[in-house]
């Protein structure tokens, strides 16, 4: 399971608390379900989970790595800055559609160091595979967000 996918299920895991530390304060029927999110948050240490005596469950923050919500303008400006940072290439020659090799004359070497930029910038490993197809910053701006599950 990726850091993502944790912090993910963390943030679940406390809307569900919260509405059951509601539902507790009404109902004494929840008192199995408490007693669950106790095991689950005592044998999963990367929940941040809590419960006091009072059967009160206390949400701690969780810092999230990364955002979920990437909008494609978003996306689109962080492939751009990354490509722009990188020596080889002149900001001038530089848009959206431009090709890596053809229009930017980067070689095969440099256009691995870019693939390798943008797997730091945005924290997945892509395949060598899928990286061979990714000639265009447009190409990246799509992949990402289809990796992000961004559809504008």
């Amino acid at each position: 399971m990726s850091l993502t996918q944790v912090a993910r299920n963390c943030s679940r895991f406390a809307v569900a608390a919260n509405a059951l530390r509601v539902t507790a304060a009404v109902s004494s029927t929840v008192q199995p379900q408490l007693r669950m999110m106790h095991r689950i948050s005592v044998n999963t240490p990367a929940m941040s989970i809590l419960l006091n005596q009072h059967n009160h469950v206390n949400v701690c923050a969780v810092r999230t790595y990364a955002s979920a919500k990437r909008g494609l303008e978003e996306i689109k400006d962080r492939v751009l800055k990354v490509v722009a940072s990188y020596d080889k290439v002149t900001a001038d020659k530089l848009s959206v559609d431009s090709h890596f090799i053809n229009d930017l004359g980067l070689d095969s070497l440099d256009h691995v160091e870019v693939i390798m930029a943008m797997e730091d910038e945005f924290g997945f490993e892509i395949p060598d595979s899928d990286a061979e197809k990714l000639l265009k910053p447009a190409d990246i701006i799509k992949y990402v967000a289809d990796k992000e599950d961004i559809y504008d």
